[in-house]
């Protein structure tokens, strides 16, 4: 601002109307003479100290300016890095992490049905109750089979007589001479025995099968678990071979984990697991079992004259078939119930031996593989799947039947033909024991639910039977 430029200004604070002709006059002239003189020596030194300080204040303002750009730029960089490296893990983890949503709890059920057909007598079962395996679920009306099995003990016991009689007929031939006998008669005698052993052969088998089968009349558990959807009543027909109760397996539970193609190089047989099913934080922990080895393809169907229907439609979009993965099932958390068709967050963990090192390192490790999985692709472990499986299979079976010792003609009816020579010395058949076996009421035989009916077991209620009809003579 000039001189003049300041001589036409109103003076601050005054208002103009005020003014008089001597404030119009320059400040020089209204200044005394001293402050007159020291005026210019005052306004040379400020100038020269404006003109001296203006550089160094410019060079601060720029250092400060570059150092507040520079600051920016390696913020931005390093949140650029960040979230890059941010994407690139979360990439990472959705992509080829083994992990999957898509899990399920699976169990084995034992579908029973009935080895014989009835009425239903009793049930010992209601809906959802834990039983053992041998526990009697529901029992068949066994008179018929308590009637079948005096049938053919009575049955055993007549073939029993008549092989004896024809065995000593056929030996008491073999020692006459050629004068009291013919060759012809003896080959009759002998060949009748033989048929008398074997219809006795017969007898037994049929008294067998009829003790089994009055067994069968009390249905049993094959495992130990829960029964499930009961819906039989009393009164109800049982059909042979049809199944009318299911027991769930409670030693059989497993989960199916249908993880991505993508993530199965990161999976191997053995490795550690967590499973958390939805409603509970508490995993479930676990290891992978074994790999399926096939799931349906589409175009594996046969077309016209055999040839393979292959779809001539193929998308942009591919996506990964999911293969299911076995996890046997190491350890439940208290209070987290299994139950098969429940869906659980399946996550497949480092084994023990791959946490080596402190935790920074393992840090470290894990990122370098993430990136070379990323940059590279994922390198398989080797032997991570093996093509077979090492361990043998568990044999599963269920008692069955066995085929008792057989019973000999002499311990069915002793003294029936004691020698060639000597009488018969059982009383059992005389004409009055013969009248009190027409007449014998009829005892049941069902045994014990635990103990099966054996050869020892079937004489002795025989001989107890016998007993009984010598002690009214």
């Amino acid at each position: 601002m000039s001189i003049s430029d300041t001589a036409i200004q109103p003076e601050r604070g005054l208002p103009f109307s005020n003014r008089s002709a001597g404030d119009d006059a320059r400040p020089e002239e209204a200044m005394p003479e001293a402050a007159r003189a020291q005026a210019p020596a005052r306004q040379t030194a400020r100038g020269r100290a404006a003109i001296s300080g203006r550089p160094s204040s410019r060079r601060r303002r720029f250092v400060v300016g570059g150092s507040l750009a520079l600051a920016k730029g390696l913020a931005t960089m390093a949140v650029a890095l960040v979230a890059v490296l941010v994407a690139i893990a979360i990439w990472d983890d959705y992509v080829t992490a083994p992990w999957t949503r898509d899990g399920r709890v699976r169990v084995q059920v034992a579908n029973v049905a009935p080895q014989v057909s009835g009425q239903i007598t009793e049930l010992r079962i209601r809906d959802n109750q834990y039983v053992h395996k041998g526990d009697v679920l529901y029992v068949v009306d066994p008179f018929d089979f308590e009637v079948a099995l005096r049938s053919d003990e009575a049955q055993l016991r007549q073939k029993a007589a008549d092989y004896q009689v024809k065995a000593i007929e056929s030996e008491r031939r073999q020692q006459l001479s050629s004068l009291a006998t013919t060759a012809e008669e003896q080959q009759t005698y002998a060949g009748a025995a033989i048929q008398a052993k074997a219809a006795f052969n017969a007898a037994q088998q049929q008294l067998t099968q009829a003790e089994i089968n009055l067994q069968r009349t009390k249905v049993r558990s094959p495992v130990n678990g829960y029964v499930t959807n009961l819906q039989l009543r009393v009164g109800d027909y049982a059909q042979t071979g049809s199944a009318n109760v299911s027991v769930i397996d409670a030693d059989s539970y497993w989960i199916d984990g249908n993880f991505e193609e993508t993530k199965l190089a990161r999976i191997c047989v053995g490795d550690r697991v967590e499973a958390k099913l939805l409603g509970y934080s508490q995993p479930i922990l676990g290891h992978v079992s074994s790999i399926t080895r096939g799931i349906g393809v589409s175009d594996a169907a046969a077309g016209v004259q055999g040839l393979p229907n292959v779809d001539p439609v193929y998308t942009w979009v591919r996506l990964a078939q999911r293969v299911p993965v076995r996890i046997a099932i190491d350890s439940v958390p208290p209070g987290v119930p299994l139950v098969s068709g429940m869906t659980a967050t399946v996550t497949v963990t480092e084994t023990d031996s791959a946490k080596v090192g402190s935790w920074l390192q393992r840090e470290i490790s894990e990122v370098k593989a993430r990136l070379s999985d990323m940059f590279e692709g994922s390198r398989d472990p080797p032997e991570c799947i093996a093509p077979t499986n090492p361990e043998r299979t568990e044999t599963m079976s269920l008692p069955v039947p066995k085929e008792e010792l057989a019973l000999a003609p002499d311990q069915l009816n002793p003294g029936l033909a004691p020698s060639l020579t000597a009488s018969p010395k059982n009383s059992l058949f005389s004409t009055a024991g013969s009248r009190d076996l027409l007449h014998e009421p009829a005892t049941s035989s069902v045994v014990d639910d635990r103990q099966p009916a054996s050869g020892e077991r079937r004489w002795s209620l025989m001989q107890s039977r016998m007993r009984r009809l010598e002690s009214r003579e």
